[in-house]
């Protein structure tokens, strides 16, 4: 079995892991705010506190794996572990593999390396 199929690691609670994505939001939103800008700009573009708890999740996946980046194939394996692990959270996991976030500049799926 390989790696990315096995069971995550639970790290904490869901209730600790949402609370700390929502203090990096506030940070986030803080530091552009103090920027300058204009909140109606960049608030749809930020992913929501369980999109960051699912992206931090599957960072933790690929830092233990050694840190390669995911083919699509193990990217969805991944997510789909993160859903069944965390049930609450598989609503962002299917935004995060689906189209609906494709105008999201933070999405994996979507940036294009330069």
């Amino acid at each position: 079995m390989p790696k990315d199929d096995q069971p995550l690691r639970r790290r904490a609670s869901l209730e600790l892991l949402r609370a700390e994505a929502a203090d990096e939001l506030s940070v986030v939103v803080d530091e552009r705010l103090r920027d300058g800008e204009d909140p109606w700009e960049f608030m749809e573009d930020l992913p929501s506190v369980d999109e960051l708890v699912v992206l931090t999740l599957r960072a933790e996946n690929i830092a233990e794996n050694g840190g390669a980046r995911p083919n699509a194939a193990r990217n969805y394996r991944v997510l789909r572990q993160i859903a069944l692990e965390y049930p609450p959270l598989t609503r962002a996991v299917w935004r995060l593999l689906g189209d609906t976030g494709a105008h999201r500049r933070w999405d994996a799926s979507v940036r294009i390396d330069a």
